[in-house]
């Protein structure tokens, strides 16, 4: 008998390349994505290649103070809509009563109501704690393109064509981390163990 996979399962095989090897580093989504689309307009297999965001940072704009009039207002509208939207279904399916437009006025009311009773509790129950709105972000530092072993080459003589200063320095950067994880493999190797008692 055997077993589907899950869904994380089947997502993490979609995201997951057999052997990846680095194509580039880049300091934005944007050129990350302009080198993969250079490679998709050359007919790169580019099913094949993966953008890996690293060194990942939230970020959170505070958009102003959250006051008590602002939740009620933010609460009145935010439930007025839910009343509208349900009124406007019950209204639908309501042929026979003829109440359509009452039916639709008096769910806004009730929407309103309930959204304003409702975020005023939540705004109470929170004591205080956090008196502003904002906005938050995850992006990442740095964006790294890899592409599977088998097609390593190709993607990186296309992109020496793309851009041959930026490839060059691609294969100095790469270098350069090889030859630093290459020193510290060598550094903890060399470094004496203390005796176990």
């Amino acid at each position: 008998m055997s077993t589907q996979p899950n869904a994380m399962a089947r997502s993490r095989a979609v995201l997951a390349l057999e052997y990846p090897m680095s194509l580039g580093r880049y300091d934005t989504y944007a050129k990350a994505q302009k080198a993969v689309d250079y490679l998709s307009d050359h007919e790169f297999p580019v099913q094949n290649v993966l953008i890996v965001g690293t060194d990942l940072k939230q970020l959170e704009r505070v958009t102003g103070r959250l006051t008590r009039q602002r939740v009620a207002i933010g609460g009145l509208v935010s439930g007025a809509w839910l009343g509208l939207f349900v009124g406007l279904i019950f209204s639908l399916f309501d042929s026979g009563s003829g109440a359509g437009i009452v039916g639709v006025v008096l769910t806004v009311a009730f929407g309103a109501i309930f959204g304003l009773v409702w975020a005023l509790i939540g705004y109470a129950l929170t004591g205080g704690n956090r008196d502003f709105t904002s906005v938050m972000q995850v992006v990442a530092t740095q964006y790294e393109v890899l592409v599977e072993h088998k097609f390593a080459a190709q993607a990186r003589e296309l992109l020496t064509k793309m851009d041959p200063m930026a490839a060059a320095q691609a294969q100095v950067d790469a270098a350069r981390e090889t030859e630093r994880q290459r020193a510290a493999a060598e550094q903890q190797t060399q470094t004496p163990q203390p005796p176990t008692a």
